[in-house]
C-alpha cells in the first residue's frame, strides 16, 4: 500500500488501548511499547500478544534458558505464566500511546498516529520503587521524548530523564518484532545487559 492509497486521517476511527496497565506494586522496571497489534493477531489478552513478536521468547531465553518457556503446544503464549513471571520479577508493562489511528490495518508502528499519549507519571506514582523505563521500539522512544525531551540513547543504552521530580533511566531496547532485523540471540543479549544493570537478572 502506497502512502497515496492510505485512507485520510479523518476517515479513520480512533482506537483506544484494549488493556489496562500492568503495574505490580513493587514494580522496578516499566516496559513500554507503542500500541498493541490488531486483535486478530493476538494469542493472549496481554502485552506482546502476537505470535510473531519475540518478546516472551527473549524473556524465556534470558530467565529460563529456553525460548519456548512461555509458549503453549499450539504456539500461543501462556498468559497466566507470563503474568505471574512479570509480577514475580517486578516488571510493569504498558504502551506509550493510549489512543491511536491505525493508517494501515497491521502491527506496523510506521503507520500509527498517536492521538493520546499514556500518562507515564501516574503509572510511576503507583510504583514507588520504579526508577527505570525501557522502550521497546523507535515509535515508543519518539513518543516519550516528545513529552520528556532528552538525548535519545543508543540501542541497549539509557539516558537520564526526570518525570514528576523522579530521576528515571530511560533504556532504548531493540524491538522484539520480527520486522526489526536482528537475531533473537542478539536482541536477548541487549536485554540481558539492561536486566543485569537493573538487578533483575
Amino acid at each position: 500500500m502506497t502512502s497515496d492509497s492510505l485512507p485520510h486521517h479523518h476517515d479513520i476511527a480512533v482506537e483506544y488501548h484494549p488493556l489496562r496497565p500492568f503495574l505490580p506494586a513493587d514494580g522496578r522496571l516499566l516496559m513500554l511499547g507503542s500500541f498493541p497489534p490488531p486483535k486478530a493477531k493476538w494469542s493472549m489478552n496481554f502485552f506482546y500478544p502476537n505470535k510473531q513478536n519475540d518478546m516472551w521468547r527473549i524473556m524465556g531465553l534470558l530467565f529460563f534458558g529456553n525460548k519456548d518457556h512461555f509458549t503453549l503446544p499450539d504456539g500461543r503464549f501462556d498468559q497466566s505464566l507470563v503474568e505471574s513471571f512479570c509480577h514475580d520479577r517486578n516488571i510493569a508493562l504498558f504502551d506509550t500511546a493510549s489512543a491511536v489511528k491505525r493508517l494501515n490495518n497491521d502491527a506496523s508502528d510506521k503507520f500509527l498516529t498517536v492521538v493520546q499519549k499514556s500518562d507515564i507519571a501516574s503509572m510511576l506514582a503507583s510504583m514507588p520503587s520504579c526508577d527505570a523505563i525501557a522502550v521497546t521500539g523507535q515509535k515508543a522512544l519518539d513518543t516519550i521524548l516528545d513529552t520528556y525531551p532528552a538525548t535519545p540513547p543508543a540501542i541497549g543504552r539509557y539516558t537520564d530523564l526526570t518525570i514528576a521530580d523522579r530521576p528515571i533511566r530511560l533504556y532504548r531496547m531493540p524491538s522484539s518484532s520480527r520486522a526489526y532485523p536482528l537475531a533473537i540471540e542478539k536482541k536477548a543479549a541487549e536485554y540481558e545487559k539492561m536486566f543485569r544493570l537493573e538487578g533483575l537478572l
